[in-house]
């Protein structure tokens, strides 16, 4: 049975759903309130993995992923993305030859934009083949403040002074 948890972050309130196959969905959704959420463990699991990322304390998710219903393809794409180091970027057309597919690149593309597990699923960590920040659904900047975060000599907005 499915169950949602609900949790503020550094960019907005998060909700996450899941059942004993793992989490099916983190998303960031827009209210004032938090509401009240249940406390399934996987839920809470996954809200202290998250707690923890954006403290810093933690670079990669230890917690069991439900990708139930979405086409091969788009699978084959997250679990490329699941591939990508912390703090590093990759671009769209690199996960298309990863995943052997290098005509793909717009739907690797959708495939990102559709991702149901955002942050855990790191989408925010693939760019434009220029280096360029792009498409992102929380918009682009949330997805610099993911990246700063996981790498603030590199995506920091003020630079490095060395």
């Amino acid at each position: 049975m499915l169950a949602t948890s609900y949790m503020e972050s550094p960019i907005g309130i998060l909700e996450i759903t899941g059942s004993e196959l793992g989490i099916s969905s983190l998303k960031r959704i827009e209210i004032d309130l938090l509401p009240e959420g249940s406390d399934v463990k996987i839920l809470q699991s996954c809200k202290n993995q998250l707690k923890e990322y954006f403290n810093r304390e933690r670079s990669s998710f230890d917690i069991k992923l439900d990708f139930s219903g979405h086409s091969d393809f788009y699978k084959q794409v997250w679990k490329e993305l699941l591939k990508i180091p912390y703090g590093h970027t990759v671009s769209y057309s690199s996960i298309a030859n990863a995943i052997e597919n290098p005509d793909a690149v717009r739907a690797v593309g959708l495939a990102n934009k559709y991702n149901p597990i955002a942050i855990i699923i790191p989408c925010h960590r693939v760019i434009g083949k220029n280096g360029d920040l792009t498409g992102y659904f929380y918009g682009l900047d949330t997805k610099r403040l993911l990246l700063e975060l996981e790498n603030p000599l590199s995506f920091s907005r003020q630079g490095s002074l060395f």
